[in-house]
């Protein structure tokens, strides 16, 4: 008899994988017994996506939602990236309507995405940042359609919870952005469902008229160095929170980021496996010429800065377009985009009465150098930063995707590369990667797929990704913990805001112990 039940539980078992995630959330509630069957099949991680370049909002979504709904899934999480001739509203509004209300989500425009299509199952990527240049005039109906576009990607992580958090700035009063709140909605958060206080990772998306940096640098200073951080951090974007029952008022504050939270979850039976957290980064600027030191400062707004300069260690001020000139001219004959990374030590906003200093780099890129002063987006440029000129370089960006070693986790040799999958009878696989999400600056210039080095590699695998103006990435080869034990030598400045670059997030599941 037992052997009987257990051929009709596995046979239950191939009929619930095959059933799309609606039937299936259908079929978990008949009674108890299918409801176990059920978590059985979901038992493991599920990272699912899917691109729609219909031109029709409404088909869009239903084009992606369809397809990462097609299978038994129960979405924790959902991104949303879309093109920026789509409404922002109601595209998040659709979606939401379409998932559970615990489904914490985010919706944001991008300047371009990546991953295959729901239709065709193509691996495809688009960049909106510019209407291509044509002969002729160009319609008004292809430029409307070429800004139309959705990426939809949805995960489910057993032993994990997700939320999404807000920083907020007051409408009223001091508009001062709320960091030492947002770090503490974290980590109540985290601590709330985990056994510590710091999350595993943050996925974040920033609001394009605010500058991050200061509150990355915080954060970079206040998480531990294994909590891996990405994003965007210039969209627009709208969020639900699946599970925080503090709602906020958008008439009383603005929205300037938002994080998707990922912490373990503290009741996390032990035999269910581990999802884990990998990060790399292309690097796509090389410094060029010798460290400079800024003298005096002018800004017009929160536009753009004048700076004149000295070489560090003298107070001669120097011919700005003679010394952007000569760097220039070490690649006068390639086109590029050149910048300068300015070292900040500003005091902590949130610890002031520590007197700590966070040492930080910010790109900014360059507009004019004439006789005077070089000029440059942006502000917060203050007397006495010190900085090197950058000039963008894919090659350079091409070459550390193919050398990094978070690439090497894809490759089947690895520790690491090792599928995980599920057959078609509903077998499972070895643990290993079964997601990956980039973010990608929209000013790299391959004419082959941004994302080439990293989808051939794992073709079984939900590959999906943005392109972004600002890549969020924490620096992933030292932590805070590796900078304190440095005494003697001084901690170098860490950047967590990006230009030129690309930030790959893996997504990687380990099976429990067989002794389990």
């Amino acid at each position: 008899m037992g052997g009987f039940a257990a051929t009709n539980e596995d046979i239950l078992q191939n009929i619930l994988f095959r059933l799309p995630a609606s039937s299936f959330a259908s079929a978990a509630c008949v009674n108890k017994s299918w409801n176990k069957v059920c978590d059985t099949v979901l038992a493991y991680p599920k990272f699912a996506t899917a691109l729609s370049l219909n031109p029709s909002l409404p088909d869009a979504v239903k084009e992606v939602l369809d397809k990462v709904l097609s299978e038994p899934i129960r979405p924790q999480f959902a991104i949303a990236s879309i093109g920026l001739q789509f409404s922002l509203e109601a595209a998040h509004q659709l979606i939401t309507q379409k998932l559970d209300s615990k489904v914490s989500i985010v919706t944001s425009t991008a300047c371009g995405i990546i991953g295959r299509d729901a239709i065709t199952d193509k691996m495809k990527e688009v960049r909106w940042y510019m209407i291509p240049e044509l002969e002729g005039s160009v319609s008004r109906e292809f430029v409307e359609e070429f800004n139309r576009g959705i990426l939809l990607i949805i995960g489910y992580l057993p032993g994990l919870k997700v939320d999404a958090i807000p920083l907020l700035r007051p409408k009223m009063g001091p508009r001062v952005t709320l960091v030492s709140k947002f770090l503490m909605d974290i980590k109540n958060y985290t601590a709330s469902v985990s056994d510590t206080i710091a999350p595993e990772a943050m996925i974040m998306f920033g609001d394009q008229l605010v500058d991050l940096n200061h509150v990355l640098a915080e954060i970079d200073y206040a998480m531990p160095g294994d909590t891996v951080i990405a994003g965007d951090a210039c969209s627009r974007f709208i969020y639900k929170s699946g599970h925080n029952s503090q709602a906020y008022n958008s008439d009383l504050y603005f929205f300037d980021a938002v994080a998707l939270v990922f912490a373990n979850d503290k009741n996390k039976p032990d035999d269910i496996g581990e999802t884990q957290f990998h990060a790399t980064m292309s690097t796509g600027v090389l410094s060029i010429g010798p460290e400079l030191r800024a003298i005096t400062v002018a800004s017009k707004g929160s536009e753009c800065s004048w700076l004149t300069m000295s070489l560090n260690g003298s107070d001669q001020i120097l011919y700005s377009q003679r010394i952007f000139e000569d760097i220039c001219g070490e690649k006068e004959n390639e086109p590029g985009c050149f910048y300068i990374g300015v070292v900040k030590k500003r005091p902590s906003c949130i610890e002031q009465e520590k007197m700590e200093l966070r040492t930080y780099l910010v790109f900014y890129e360059v507009i004019e150098a004439n006789a005077e002063y070089l000029v440059v987006e942006g502000a917060g440029i203050q007397p006495g930063d010190t900085f090197q000129f950058y000039r963008s370089e894919t090659a350079l960006a091409s070459e550390t995707w193919r050398n990094s070693e978070g690439i090497d986790v894809l490759n089947p040799g690895s520790c690491y590369g090792y599928h995980y999958y599920r057959d078609s009878e509903g077998g499972v696989g070895n643990g290993g990667v079964f997601g990956g999400l980039l973010f990608s600056s929209q000013y790299c210039e391959e004419t082959y797929f941004d994302s080439y080095p990293v989808y051939p590699n794992i073709p079984p695998t939900p590959l999906a990704g943005l392109f972004c103006a600002r890549e969020i990435g924490r620096d992933f080869d030292t932590g805070p913990e590796e900078e304190e034990e440095e005494e003697e030598e001084e901690s170098p400045a860490r950047c967590s805001l990006h230009v030129c670059s690309s930030v790959f997030l893996l997504f990687y599941y380990e099976p429990p112990s067989p002794n389990l």
